[in-house]
């Protein structure tokens, strides 16, 4: 093997996987060089944050081939540089601390052990583009390790080899007993891998309608991109999802299926990871790719990225025969879920009229992934109104162009156009979406993702003949406005939206609401006092801010209704019934 495409080579052991620790020993060619330098990442692609890794590497060690040590010394956060004395080769042994139980770092424990790639591996700085081997040393009683990496050419178990550097960070390791259910699309095999499946998981299940969104994807896309494709779902009692080319990681409880509401939010879950396939994955933003593993990669196009996601994963569960046209509209079971939820957080987040959606993309490095008790107030989650713009963009491309046409097309030219080495820029995808559309969206694009202007729902709804319901006409109910937890027999303010009387009058988060009108308010009993009161009604409120007492008087208002909730109209015309029938994808 050449010089320039020698390998780097890992060996994974867990001498005591109770210890939550891993033990790495990358064997890095040195070129002939009398100093290489080598970098751990700051960040994992997806999860746009500077998580610095290196901060859970330790007993670092260097030394020869033949075990004579090394010099060696830490230069920044994240970089080491090793004095190699003319050896060929360098063994850089370290332990790493994994006990961070999320879809983008590391656990450990002695049932199994999650490993992501950028929080795991070392490896030459300018070296990124040579062959990665990963061969892992299991625990006696660990008898398997599932990942989406190539199996390395010598058969052994447990022995991958990635092209390069970026493929071994975009595939995660789960090692231990998982429960395996596969199934084939176009001859190409898929894995739904259970980490800590149980009797209230049913495995079976889940995986035949996985594969139902597999196959609706295929068929919309064209093709399967990817020679094998493993959905890692760790049944952890936590949440979570990252996409990889040929991978997802998830994260769930061990109730997911055994309600249709949380079903169904699983579901949707494995379909956006799944459709990251071909969105973010290979069509992507220009500035993601290829990655700088050691800085922030902004961009304002995560709302493409991660919002038009978001506007397919549920979409499809209806499309694939999975969902009811209701349980997509509105959701399931109580409270309102399903697009009218994603309209409604949308419609009750004040942060709608402070930051645009583009904004809320390029900034989500500093507050998407660090929310405060005010970030309601000051941005809007891309996710959320990237998958309203996209609905609201499905409506003007079919409309335009009689139905003839829908997003469907756009992420598919896109994809043609942008995949792989080239990403596209904000404009070039706004100019894609004219060419399948077929006329001028400069002014649909500057309202809807470019300020911070109320998004006009009226086109979408007659286009697809829906309507908002109509509130009831029940009594009004009295509001503070402020979100509250009992904390040891405390009722505490955690959260306060602008405009709500509770803002207005100039309460606190962690103010502690004692008494209304003199009279004690019991943790547990808030819903109830507020009964006792009318929308308009003034009261006065003592509150401890930091053991002060404080009085302030409060104008309650009227507790919202859910007023976005979508519905069929029911004098919608043949044409209207038609189009929603289209875009729902019913039979």
């Amino acid at each position: 093997m050449a010089a320039q495409t020698e390998a780097v080579r890992y060996t994974v052991t867990f001498p005591e996987p109770h210890t939550h620790y891993a033990v790495v020993q990358a064997v890095l060619p040195t070129g002939n060089q009398a100093e290489i330098e080598i970098f751990m990442p700051v960040w994992t692609p997806g999860s746009y944050l500077v998580r610095e890794y290196a901060r859970h590497v330790e007993a670092a060690s260097a030394a020869d081939g033949s075990g004579g040590n090394l010099a060696f010394s830490k230069t920044t956060r994240n970089r080491w540089r090793i004095q190699t004395g003319g050896a060929p080769e360098v063994h850089f042994t370290y332990s790493v601390y994994c006990r961070e139980m999320s879809v983008r770092t590391n656990w450990v424990e002695d049932s199994f052990a999650l490993l992501n790639g950028a929080p795991t591996f070392v490896t030459l700085v300018g070296g990124t583009k040579r062959p990665h081997d990963v061969q892992l040393v299991l625990p006696s009683a660990w008898k398997m390790t599932m990942t989406g990496l190539p199996e390395s050419p010598d058969g052994a178990p447990h022995h991958y080899l990635a092209p390069d550097y970026d493929t071994l960070v975009d595939c995660p390791i789960l090692a231990g007993n998982p429960v395996v259910h596969e199934f084939d699309v176009d001859g190409i095999p898929h894995y739904l891998v259970n980490q800590g499946e149980e009797s209230t998981w049913d495995g079976t299940r889940a995986a035949g309608d996985v594969a139902k969104i597999v196959q609706h994807y295929r068929e919309m896309w064209g093709s399967l991109p990817y020679r094998k494709y493993v959905f890692l779902n760790l049944i952890t009692e936590l949440g979570g999802g990252l996409e990889h080319s040929n991978s997802a990681c998830m994260m769930t409880n061990r109730w997911s299926t055994s309600t249709r509401r949380a079903y169904l939010s699983w579901l949707s879950l494995a379909s956006h990871e799944y459709f990251h396939v071909w969105n973010v994955k290979r069509l992507r933003p220009v500035e993601l790719g290829p990655f700088d593993y050691e800085n922030e990669n902004l961009t304002r196009s995560l709302w493409v990225a991660e919002g038009l996601t978001d506007y397919y994963a549920p979409l499809v569960l209806h499309r694939a025969g999975i969902s009811s046209q209701q349980e997509y509209l509105t959701g399931a079971g109580n409270g309102t879920s399903g697009l009218s939820g994603a309209i409604n957080t949308l419609q009750t987040t004040p942060g709608r009229l402070v930051r645009s959606a583009e904004q809320a993309s390029f900034d989500a490095w500093i507050k998407h992934y660090r929310p405060d008790e005010n970030s309601v107030n000051t941005s809007i989650s891309y996710y959320t109104k990237g998958a309203i713009v996209g609905w609201l963009l499905d409506a003007t491309i079919r409309k335009s162009t009689g139905s003839r046409k829908s997003l469907d097309d756009l992420m598919r030219l896109a994809f043609s156009r942008y995949a792989g080495e080239n990403g596209y820029t904000p404009e070039q995808f706004k100019a894609a979406a004219e060419e399948v559309a077929g006329v001028p969206l400069k002014e649909f694009f500057q309202r809807t993702v470019e300020s911070t202007e109320e998004l006009d729902y009226t086109e979408a709804l007659d286009w697809f003949g829906l309507r908002f319901k109509q509130p009831s006409n029940g009594t009004k109910k009295a509001w503070l406005g402020a979100d509250t937890r009992v904390d040891s027999g405390r009722l505490v303010v955690t959260k306060l939206l602008r405009g709500t009387p509770a803002y207005a009058a100039g309460m606190n988060v962690d103010d502690e609401i004692l008494a209304f009108d003199d009279y004690r308010v019991r943790a547990d009993h808030l819903n109830t006092r507020l009964e006792n009161y009318r929308p308009g009604n003034k009261i006065s409120v003592l509150v401890a801010r930091r053991e002060k007492l404080m009085r302030m008087e409060v104008e309650l208002g009227e507790e919202p209704s859910k007023k976005w909730q979508l519905e069929v109209r029911p004098d919608a015309s043949p044409e209207q019934k038609q189009n929603l029938a289209a875009w729902l994808g019913n039979k």
